[in-house]
């Protein structure tokens, strides 16, 4: 009895203090993403490995579960606690992708998973990003060190560090996302224009020289090429598929179960969801989900708008930016804005790293959004 009532006061308090509306439409995006794993995507997927037909929408929902659990637990702790536990936290992701070289498991051609016993396979940076964003805003607002350009460097060579890494798998389009998170912090953190524009002038110029010039990054080279050239192209088949998947769709869709893109690409229940979703269910749908995504980011920013404290600032909008750009991304690719990158789309692709990565996201975003109530 008395354990009972002591959940029942935990989650009471819990319940009491968080961002409802935020809350909410973080449900709404993993409900909506389930929906399409049951009705569409999961079907074709499970036929494609040949296993039970609902075994992806019944991992898509463990996941989702796994990732109400951690957002609870994430934005039920204090703020306190989250700063003082996430460098370590970090530290042990850290670990994980310096291990992804030696005990990682090769994916198309790219060694970016550990299979560990008992444990599901997943990707070391999807679990990272959220503690590097609280770890780089902790060194940027850090008052005990008095020189700004001291934290950039400290910061630059963690984000480095990093990136060198993910490249080594290789991962660039991760690669690219990490340096934009560091870009982002260190620009809202007050950083000097000229010294952001030339910092990332040397980023842009050395990972041009390496697509050029490393082996390693030749399929990178190939892809973008093959990308600007629609006609001899081999790398854009996908892409055009989900174009024309988008047309054929139309407004109100072709109806449930009756599109096809899912059985023309690989990965249609990840990278190509939004277009899977757009030939089923029509352009409708799209503007519905980016409806909800953008009133969330726009929720966010206003908490954002109103916050004092640095590190808190820093934090969400490193956090919120994050799936801003992730969705971006794959929308991007989608329309065929930019070459394939196998980016998901955050609450909504199946992918178990992706979903716990956007709960812990979730969870730091509702932690540090919360009102204190007595």
């Amino acid at each position: 009895m008395k354990i009972r009532k002591s959940i029942y006061s935990l989650y009471y308090e819990w319940w009491k203090n968080i961002d409802k509306f935020i809350f909410f439409l973080i449900v709404s995006l993993f409900v909506i993403g389930l929906f399409f794993s049951l009705v569409s995507t999961s079907l074709i997927a499970s036929d494609k490995l040949d296993t039970n037909d609902y075994l992806f929408f019944f991992k898509h929902l463990f996941f989702v579960f796994l990732g109400i659990i951690i957002i609870f637990i994430f934005s039920l702790i204090s703020k306190e606690k989250l700063f003082q536990f996430s460098p370590i936290i970090f530290l042990i992701t850290l670990i994980s992708l310096f291990l992804v070289p030696i005990i990682g498991v090769e994916v198309n051609s790219a060694k970016r998973w550990i299979d560990l016993y008992l444990l599901p396979r997943f990707q070391p940076i999807e679990l990272l990003k959220p503690f590097l964003i609280i770890l780089i805003s902790l060194i940027l607002s850090n008052e005990k060190y008095a020189n700004i350009y001291l934290k950039y460097l400290i910061s630059f060579l963690i984000t480095l560090m990093i990136a060198l890494l993910l490249a080594a798998q290789p991962d660039i389009g991760q690669t690219l996302l990490v340096f934009f998170i560091w870009s982002i912090l260190i620009f809202v953190s007050g950083i000097n224009t000229v010294f952001l524009i030339t910092s990332c002038s040397i980023l842009s110029i050395a990972l041009y020289y390496s697509v050029r010039f490393v082996p390693k990054f030749e399929y990178i080279k190939n892809r973008i090429l093959s990308f600007f050239n629609t006609e001899t192209g081999t790398h854009n088949a996908q892409s055009e598929k989900a174009i024309e998947s988008i047309s054929s769709g139309g407004y109100f869709g072709k109806g449930l179960g009756e599109g096809t893109l899912k059985n023309r690409v690989p990965e249609a229940h990840t990278d190509y969801i939004i277009s899977v979703i757009s030939e089923e269910f029509g352009v409708i749908a799209i503007i519905l989900i980016l409806f909800l995504f953008l009133t969330f980011i726009y929720s966010v920013f206003q908490k954002v708008y109103l916050e004092n404290e640095e590190k808190t600032k820093l934090i969400l909008v490193g956090c919120i930016s994050l799936i801003l750009v992730q969705a971006m991304i794959h929308i991007g690719v989608n329309i065929r804005l930019f070459p394939t990158t196998g980016m998901t789309l955050p609450f909504i692709s199946y992918g178990g790293s992706s979903i716990i990565s956007v709960s812990i996201l979730s969870g730091i975003i509702l932690n540090l959004t919360k009102r204190e109530i007595n």
